[in-house]
């Protein structure tokens, strides 16, 4: 269905009911106990983090995974795709379609330029001219200096771009929202349905923002199945010899770059129709390097990893980087006094603003351990639970006296 094979299209049934269902999965402890004090994550600015970074990374995703070829500057066109954003809800109004639509069309256009130039090189080379040509957008955004060049308002530099009551916001009407919304309808409006001591947040905006991500994500299944897909596989495998056969390799490289940079744009585009301000340090290289991250921890190259590896990360970022030496106590409050500061001694160091340290841990176990990441990891575990079950089946049968 869908264009899809059986397999596929089960997989997209799966990714949509988890994203459906993201509320509820993400709040499995009651709201006031200490489980769900630290782990609970379905409220609504996480879980936009969630799908908005899972977009990001599917995108990145069918330039690294299909074609080999590491960007370190994929978050410039995230950045370029958020002010242009931010300049849609300026110069027109809050409706959030303009805004999208202008953020992958930007996008779109840096993604030509850049890759143009990019992909003359290959291997770390050209890593290296895309972390350049980030790094440069990056400091012409925090100088501003072509809004100094033409005596006026481009980025803001590094007080960032934002909405202002006296901008011209041409199409907004008398009565429209005075914050991002889709005809009236308000992306932080939000709906709490509460279940003995579970509280559940539905918001407008998670499930935008949702929508998106899930059509990126069916539209990356097409592209990993698709004769094009099938090109630039070739291309990873051995672009030296499709050359030979005299296939020219730059126009599908370009076109996988190109693609890549305008699902960037659309994150950077969702995530300020989440919070219509945005700056420069969207465009760090930093934030680059996360999207490999992403990528890798999930599994490269796979349909649903990238996924898997944004959630993760952001998991971490938001879940763990709050867990205090307070809380830590609490947990362990049942132990002995001396063993009780031992446990927090040993485990405050990769909690709190230690969390990169057990992200560290956690990508270098997947790196040496599990090449494949998390999808790698998953298929092995189904693949014990298959074996046992086919080995009780042959026990069985062979117990079973003949006729």
């Amino acid at each position: 269905m869908l264009g899809l094979n059986s397999k596929d299209f089960r997989l997209f049934l799966i990714v949509v009911a988890m994203t459906l269902l993201a509320p509820i999965l993400l709040n499995p402890f009651p709201v006031n106990s200490a489980l769900g004090e630290s782990f609970n994550a379905g409220y609504p600015a996480l879980m936009q983090r969630f799908v908005i970074f899972g977009l990001l990374a599917i995108g990145f995703n069918i330039l690294f995974g299909l074609t080999g070829y590491l960007s370190f500057g994929h978050a410039a066109f995230l950045g370029v795709g958020s002010f242009a954003a931010v300049w849609m809800f300026k110069l027109l109004s809050y409706n959030v379609i303009p805004a999208i639509i202008a953020s992958v069309i930007v996008a779109g256009i840096f993604s030509v330029a850049i890759g143009f130039v990019a992909l003359r090189r290959s291997g770390i080379y050209f890593s290296i001219l895309t972390l350049a040509f980030a790094q440069m957008m990056y400091q012409i955004a925090y100088s501003d200096l072509i809004g100094k060049f033409l005596n006026t308002i481009i980025t803001n530099g590094e007080t960032g771009l934002q909405v202002y009551a006296d901008d011209p916001q041409i199409l907004a009407g008398e009565g429209d929202p005075i914050l991002p919304h889709l005809f009236g309808w308000e992306m932080n409006a939000q709906t709490l349905w509460q279940v003995g001591g579970w509280e559940f947040t539905f918001q407008n905006g998670y499930y935008f923002a949702a929508v998106f991500m899930l059509l990126g994500f069916y539209l990356s299944i097409r592209i990993f199945r698709s004769p094009m897909g099938m090109m630039l596989r070739a291309i990873k495998s051995n672009q030296t010899r499709m050359s030979y056969t005299g296939l020219d390799t730059k126009p599908y490289m370009l076109a996988a770059f190109v693609i890549s940079g305008m699902y960037a744009g659309l994150a950077g585009g969702l995530m300020s129709a989440m919070d219509p301000l945005t700056g420069a340090e969207r465009m760090f290289w930093t934030a680059s390097g996360e999207i490999v991250v992403m990528a890798i921890l999930g599994g490269v190259g796979t349909l649903i990893g990238p996924v898997l590896g944004a959630g993760l990360i952001k998991y971490l970022e938001n879940i763990i980087s709050k867990i205090n030496d307070g809380i830590l106590h609490s947990w362990f409050a049942f132990m002995p006094e001396g063993l009780e500061n031992f446990m927090v001694a040993i485990i405050h160091p990769f909690v709190g603003k230690g969390w990169h340290l057990t992200l560290g841990v956690l990508f270098m176990a997947v790196v040496i351990f599990l090449p494949g990441g998390l999808v790698q990891l998953g298929e092995k575990i189904l693949g014990v639970f298959s074996r046992k079950k086919s080995t009780d089946g042959a026990t069985s049968g062979s117990t079973e006296p003949a006729e």
